[in-house]
């Protein structure tokens, strides 16, 4: 089945059965290695990528579940957003990784919170990650460098929200 993705801000056109999912479009199609494949069953979160604005577990959507021409950005562009670009400095200077497997996709869920909630506080941030599993147990320095990232971020209320309705324009 042919289908138009846009991904990273470049249109592609791939042929590919129906039920492939996108992670294996990302990186096997497409080359883009950066999402990874943990699980399989979407309980990981480390094929999170986001899918017109919203976090979405690659390794369970089928290409044919997109619509066509969806925009979908990988960790490979995140320093491109505000948020991505605070998150990484934050997991950085916080040295969040250990193994780093799950990171693309914890940075992923962080970045797609952020968006949503400028100022996350313990439950917000818990409500988002626990979705994500990190084999180091890296948790609290996770939830500390998305407070590091968020405290980088504009104060403007709906911030997040007006550059996320903007991306799905």
């Amino acid at each position: 089945m042919q289908r138009e993705l846009t991904v990273n801000g470049s249109q592609h056109s791939v042929d590919v059965d129906d039920d492939t999912p996108l992670l294996w479009v990302l990186r096997d199609v497409l080359g883009l290695t950066g999402t990874k494949f943990g699980c399989g069953i979407a309980l990981c979160g480390a094929c999170t990528v986001h899918v017109e604005g919203a976090p979405r577990r690659s390794c369970v959507t089928p290409i044919s579940a997109l619509p066509d021409g969806a925009r979908i950005r990988t960790i490979e562009t995140l320093d491109e957003l505000p948020e991505g670009m605070a998150l990484q400095r934050a997991w950085l200077d916080v040295e969040v990784v250990q193994c780093g497997y799950c990171q693309s996709g914890q940075l992923m869920s962080a970045a797609a919170l952020l968006a949503a909630n400028h100022r996350p506080d313990d439950s917000d941030i818990d409500a988002v990650m626990s979705g994500n599993i990190c084999r180091c147990g890296t948790y609290v320095r996770i939830r500390k460098a998305i407070k590091q990232a968020a405290a980088q971020l504009p104060r403007a209320e709906g911030a997040g929200s007006r550059r996320a309705a903007e991306e799905h324009s």
